[in-house]
């Protein structure tokens, strides 16, 4: 998704269109300052043995019956944005500049790490599962930086050095506007698309690797408690 930038904001308003005013002047140079700011956000994260596979396997595939799922990965992406920014009004009245201060914080909810409780911890295939769920962790926690590294690119040249343009009264809602509509849809996008990551490591070599590791003890117990609920 590309962000369109809002056309009223980009140019400088209609009275400007000849010589540089000294109300234009003023608002670039108070406008130096102006720009974003990024940073990431570690939340944490906790091993969880509590829950049956047959719980997980819900949890990750709903209304799905058939295979299982052993171990589980789990989060949820967050975007905070504030918008601030100091604001000059023409001598006439008829307009305003504002210069952008904008916060950008990405993270995630607390993650959770679940390994199914019919396995022991520090058993074979315990160790296994949890081995690859270390794999999801690792992939959310280098992603961020990589988000921020793209977002800090796009949204920053927009807003660096520039003061925005208005009628009165509207330039600092249209600079939310534009930050509501365009750029953290944007961002959300970005944000979400490790979970195309995560699904290369949910390969279907890997769930038959997994199946099949600690001498079939996978099966064997994902057998037995099958057969002690029919």
């Amino acid at each position: 998704m590309r962000p369109a930038a809002l056309g009223l904001m980009l140019l400088a308003w209609s009275g400007f269109a000849s010589a540089r005013t000294p109300f234009e002047a003023s608002c670039e140079a108070a406008a130096r300052d102006a720009g974003a700011t990024f940073s990431t956000r570690e939340s944490g994260w906790r091993v969880d043995n509590t829950v049956s596979y047959r719980d997980l396997t819900r949890m990750k595939r709903p209304g799905v019956r058939n295979g299982y799922v052993l171990g589980l990965t789990r989060t949820e992406s967050r975007v905070a944005i504030q918008v601030d920014g100091a604001l000059l009004t023409s001598p006439d009245g008829a307009a305003e500049c504002v210069m952008p201060r904008i916060a950008v914080t990405l993270y995630y909810q607390p993650i959770v790490v679940y390994v199914s409780r019919e396995f022991e911890p520090d058993s074979c295939t315990y160790d296994e599962i949890l081995a690859h769920e270390m794999r999801h962790l690792k992939s959310y926690l280098d992603y961020l930086p990589k988000v921020e590294e793209r977002v800090r690119a796009r949204l920053g040249g927009r807003f660096a050095g520039k003061p925005l343009y208005a009628r009165a009264g509207e330039s600092r809602t249209l600079l939310q506007r534009e930050i509501d509509r365009n750029w953290m849809p944007y961002i959300k996008a970005e944000m979400g698309r490790v979970e195309r990551l995560q699904a290369t490591i949910d390969s279907p070599a890997e769930y038959a690797r997994l199946s099949k590791v600690c001498q079939g003890e996978v099966q064997s117990l994902i057998g037995s408690t099958r057969r002690s609920r029919s």
